[in-house]
């Protein structure tokens, strides 16, 4: 086994004062107290020195340093220990004032987006509706949208094949959109009539309920035609996808 030889007894005191006085709470005092030295052994180094004994408060040990338990200076180890755990909480402080704060998701509406809504040559008698976030958090677009030309007295039915697979959501800045299938193509719907005004109504977190404040984008001045066939697709990322219906 290696065998230590022993410091002389000045320099392990003045090892022990500097760890007293360096500011950290480190006890470097605790390896000179229990280094001992057998009996019968000299400062000149005559005779075996003893093993240094196991020192359980030494700065090695980050555990027992910050707690300044075990220290044969015990008004200075208990000093140095309680500023030790005085800056451990200070870091504690600092790294929950650095954490993000949690994003709150809200309905997309007429208060917190944009619409327009225009009609497109292809497909034939198709209008797109385009919802911008115009907010500053970010928002979802339940469903699909509660469609009311005028004074119309029912609501177009969704195209359930558009369903997609989850919510769409928009960060602020970004949009969605929904196709509306105004009447059929080959002539087959009924009471046909030409919508001067248009509301938007949007949907809350379950089927039909309110999701906040209708929308009311502007129609072409000549009106909108439309018929019994009028339907609407769920509110989706891709314009494209929305006029494939």
């Amino acid at each position: 086994m290696r065998k230590y030889h022993a410091l002389p007894v000045a320099l392990l005191a003045a090892l022990a004062l500097t760890a007293c006085e360096d500011g950290t709470g480190t006890q470097n005092e605790g390896a000179a107290a229990s280094a001992s030295v057998t009996p019968g052994a000299s400062g000149t180094g005559d005779g075996p020195a003893a093993e240094p004994t196991k020192n359980t408060g030494n700065a090695q040990d980050p555990q027992q340093a910050s707690k300044g338990t075990t220290n044969t200076n015990g008004t200075t180890g208990t000093t140095n220990g309680t500023t030790g755990d005085t800056t451990g909480t200070t870091g504690k402080g600092s790294g929950k004032a650095g954490k993000p704060a949690e994003r709150t998701r809200v309905s997309c509406n007429g208060s917190n987006t944009t619409v327009t809504a225009r009609p497109v040559p292809r497909p034939l008698n198709h209008m797109l509706l385009t919802v911008k976030n115009t907010g500053s958090k970010t928002c979802d677009l339940t469903y699909y949208p509660v469609l009311r030309f005028d004074e119309m007295q029912w609501a177009p039915q969704a195209i359930e094949d558009s369903k997609p697979q989850a919510v769409t959501t928009l960060a602020p800045g970004e949009s969605g959109y929904a196709g509306v299938a105004l009447s059929a193509a080959d002539g087959s719907g009924e009471a046909g009539t030409t919508g001067h005004k248009l509301a938007v109504g949007f949907q809350g977190r379950t089927p039909n309920s309110s999701g906040g404040p209708s929308a009311l984008p502007a129609l072409p001045a000549k009106g909108v035609y439309y018929d019994s066939t009028l339907r609407v697709t769920y509110w989706l990322h891709d314009m494209d996808q929305a006029l494939s219906y």
